[in-house]
């Protein structure tokens, strides 16, 4: 999309597309959340579907235009495609070859062998949150879980305090750590630095997944004490492999992006200079699109020729990556869609009066909107969204380190009582073979302490910076 392009739509997003007064227009947004949760739920539509028909519905009540809403929608669509899909594609490839070449198991077979007894679900917090920074959520659990299970049983622990922490590390960097999509388009949709958010986002995460998985895990245990259940122990997805790349290589290639990004943020902090070389150098050299790109090229060589890949297996395994993120892609468009609607009419000076009229704190409205959307679709990447379109007005005159702030909030809230209506609910349950009030007990408890949590240390690092 042209400069030129972006000029326009910014443009018209200034002017709101109906004159609805607040009242009209709650009542809207409200009606047009409602489609989006009745079309998922009751009906099991495809949120991308969910989220197009709603948008359509929420400038239907709004008493815009069907034309102008439309315009809206498109628009909004192509911008958050061109701003993070191909970063979610990159992470997905990355994600990939971590697997398939046998890197994952790497990682994890390194830590398991130096850990034992008591230090085990910090062994297993340490793995998921490594594995869980390019993967996305489903694809971590598919791969972890093999290896929660098999140290449930060979070490005869109890499955929920070697299970909890490995989720909790895989949720807390879905829902507050980029390259994830869920973070990244809230990055994109309030203007946040993807630097500076990193850099707090860990500050955030590395607390919140302490008390939500190893320590969490102690209660867990003993509210839901089951074995692991013998017919969900798959095969390791690298045991086919002679050979596999090593743990050193493997762990900085996964980081290697977050470095590059990081390494962007200190020195702009440090230099602040935008004519200094050393800036303009690390500007483009951590930009994510540059970063996530030369970690794939670099997973290529260590992650893939070292597991003895051809040029071919290597072309397949990019091919394979990228084919499940379609429906993730269309989510995150559709919801780009949803947001800039829901600005285009007029909801975000709607929000900006009722949080001068309420007197909420900023990061405290954007965490209890996004914990509303979250607990109505049960959808952690649709609440992120949703919400982010909402407040992203209120990131106007705020500094770089409280707009970031702001994305991580809404991260927090995304991911606030996991529940029925929510994929990632019924996949733990199987896997772990539990009912639905042990998996309430103990997935569902652990999602919202790490959104309690999370939000309550924003709120310190908010009172802090």
């Amino acid at each position: 999309m042209t400069s030129l392009s972006v000029e326009i739509l910014a443009a018209d997003a200034a002017e709101p597309i109906t004159s609805a007064g607040n009242a009209q227009l709650g009542i809207a947004v409200l009606a047009g959340i409602a489609v989006i949760v009745l079309l998922i739920t009751r009906f099991k539509l495809h949120a991308f579907l969910a989220l197009t028909i709603g948008s359509l519905a929420l400038g239907a009540f709004a008493g815009a235009p069907l034309a102008d809403t439309i315009k809206s929608f498109t628009a909004g669509l192509g911008t958050t495609v061109a701003g993070v899909g191909v970063l979610i594609a990159l992470g997905a490839i990355l994600g990939k070859l971590l697997a398939d070449s046998g890197g994952a198991d790497q990682i994890v077979d390194t830590i398991l062998a130096k850990a034992g007894g008591r230090s085990m679900p910090w062994a297993m917090v340490l793995i998921a949150s490594v594995i869980g920074l390019p993967l996305f959520f489903e694809v971590g659990i598919v791969l972890l879980i093999p290896v929660v299970l098999l140290v449930a049983k060979r070490g005869n622990y109890s499955l929920m305090r070697i299970g909890i922490p490995a989720l909790a590390g895989l949720s807390v960097m879905h829902g507050l750590i980029p390259p994830h999509p869920g973070p990244l388009v809230a990055i994109d949709a309030v203007g946040a630095n993807l630097g500076v958010t990193l850099a707090l986002g860990l500050l955030v995460a590395i607390p919140t997944v302490i008390i939500a998985g190893p320590v969490f895990s102690r209660f867990a245990a003993r509210w839901v004490d089951i074995p692991a259940p013998e017919k969900m122990i798959p095969t390791r997805p690298s045991e086919d492999l002679e050979k596999r790349p090593g743990f050193g290589v493997t762990v900085a290639t996964v980081l290697l992006p977050v470095v590059l990004m990081l390494v962007k943020a200190l020195v702009d902090i440090v230099v602040d200079d935008p004519d200094n070389g050393v800036q303009k150098a690390a500007d483009v050299v951590g930009s994510p699109l540059i970063a996530l790109l030369t970690a794939v090229i670099v997973a290529m060589f260590t992650l893939g020729r070292a597991a003895g890949f051809t040029k071919e297996r290597l072309s397949s395994t990019v091919e394979k990556s990228l084919a499940p993120i379609a429906g993730v892609l269309l989510i995150v468009g559709a919801g780009g869609g949803f947001k800039q609607t829901l600005i285009d009419i007029g909801v975000g000076q709607m929000v900006l009066d009722l949080s001068e009229n309420w007197s909420i704190p900023a990061l405290l409205l954007a965490w209890l909107i996004a914990v509303a959307i979250r607990l109505a679709t049960g959808s952690a990447t649709v609440a992120t969204i949703s919400a982010a379109g909402l407040v992203a007005p209120l990131a106007e005159g705020m500094s770089t380190t409280e707009v970031s702030l702001l994305v991580l909030a809404i991260g927090a809230g995304s991911l606030f009582f996991s529940h029925v209506n929510d994929a990632g609910f019924w996949l733990v349950k199987e896997y772990f073979g539990m009912s639905v009030g042990q998996t309430v007990k103990t997935w569902s408890v652990m999602e919202t302490i790490i959104s309690v949590f999370g939000i309550a240390f924003v709120l310190l690092l908010s009172l802090v910076l």
